[in-house]
């Protein structure tokens, strides 16, 4: 086995050692709170770069399991707060109004943790295999899947006494237990946020040095000779496309406490297509580039876009237009791309970039 795939692990401990270890000391409750919420996105942003990067599916509607994930996780945390009496929003709306019969389970926290795994499984599972077993791809992928995001968000605004419509479900007041105001529990909600962003980046990494990976990358680049060779390809990226459902409903999942309220807004095309532009920022096809590239464009979210909110868009487009043009690979092929042009000139040229992803495949 090769060093390369040693080094990324490292690179894995040494991103976690930042995290849970130097973040905590160095940043204020503010920032760590803002953090928190990055790792949230970069969680999603991991799952879009299994699915996009190497499986070369195009994925813009990771809101629907976002959501999924964060109403979830909202409907219980809302619950809890409101304890034997029913939720306030509700009340306003119809002061005689009962409970609605699908929000009863999520009173309990077991069946609430498996809904937030279990509902993003069954529903990639089946919307991934109506689709590549009828090798739907490319473009029209892209659509169907961010048209489902957007219609979900429709569908979560014009509901507004079961799910809070465009207001959204907020004011939680318990985690589990835990009380969110208490400092202490809210740095431990931060750390969960970061640990299940280094799990989510320790099982892509087998994936990518699996033979599995190898497989995604080979249904990427030439899916019929992976159909001639016996293999189906819709199998490979129902896979992956899962797996990057559950994780993206992870990070949902986090982002309530965190955040503190779930809408629409977070949920829609707008989102989906954030979480994109962080991926294509940072690489879609390396380990660490779709979690630096959302933990970045995060940033310049609460940075940029609460100092400049009307021209935040407008870097984000440019940004991610010229990132499209020149720099393909994100960001993180930026080092190769030095490599290769300090090489000396008597040394004919290789393709670095695509050997360097060859190797990590292989090995």
């Amino acid at each position: 086995m090769t060093k390369k795939p040693w080094i990324s692990l490292g690179g894995i401990g040494v991103f976690a050692v930042l995290l849970l270890a130097v973040a905590p000391l160095v940043l204020t409750d503010h920032w760590l709170n803002n953090l928190g919420k990055y790792c949230c996105w970069a969680i999603a942003a991991v799952g879009i770069g299994l699915a996009w990067g190497r499986g070369g599916m195009l994925v813009m509607g990771q809101g629907v399991f976002f959501a999924l994930g964060a109403y979830a996780m909202a409907m219980h945390l809302t619950l809890e707060t409101a304890g034997d009496r029913v939720p306030g929003f509700m009340v306003l709306y119809d002061p005689l109004a009962p409970l609605p019969m699908f929000w009863e389970p999520f009173r309990s926290a077991g069946f609430t943790l498996a809904a937030i795994v279990g509902l993003p499984v069954v529903v990639a599972g089946a919307l991934g295999y109506a689709l590549f077993k009828r090798r739907v791809k490319g473009a029209y992928f892209a659509i169907l899947t961010q048209a489902l995001a957007v219609a979900l968000a429709v569908l979560i605004s014009s509901t507004i006494r079961e799910t809070g419509g465009d207001t959204g479900l907020s004011d939680f007041k318990y985690f589990f237990g835990f009380v969110l105001n208490d400092p202490a529990n809210r740095l431990m909600v931060y750390l969960i946020a970061a640990a299940l962003l280094i799990v989510c980046l320790l099982a892509v990494w087998q994936f990518y040095r699996s033979r599995f990976g190898e497989l995604l990358v080979a249904t990427r680049d030439a899916e019929e000779r992976v159909r001639f060779l016996g293999y189906d390809p819709a199998n490979v990226k129902l896979v992956a496309f899962v797996v990057s459902a559950l994780m993206a409903s992870i990070g949902g999942a986090m982002f309530v406490p965190i955040v503190g309220i779930i809408t629409p807004a977070e949920i829609g095309a707008a989102a989906s297509i954030l979480m994109i532009a962080g991926v294509a920022l940072g690489g879609r096809a390396s380990l660490f580039g779709p979690a630096l590239g959302a933990i970045a464009v995060g940033w310049g979210q609460s940075s940029l876009g609460s100092t400049w909110p009307d021209g935040w868009p407008y870097i984000l487009g440019l940004l991610f237009i010229v990132v499209i043009l020149f720099l393909p690979n994100g960001l993180s092929s930026l080092p190769a791309r030095f490599a290769a042009a300090r090489r000396k000139p008597d040394v004919p040229p290789t393709p670095v970039i695509a050997a360097a992803e060859l190797e990590e495949v292989r090995s």
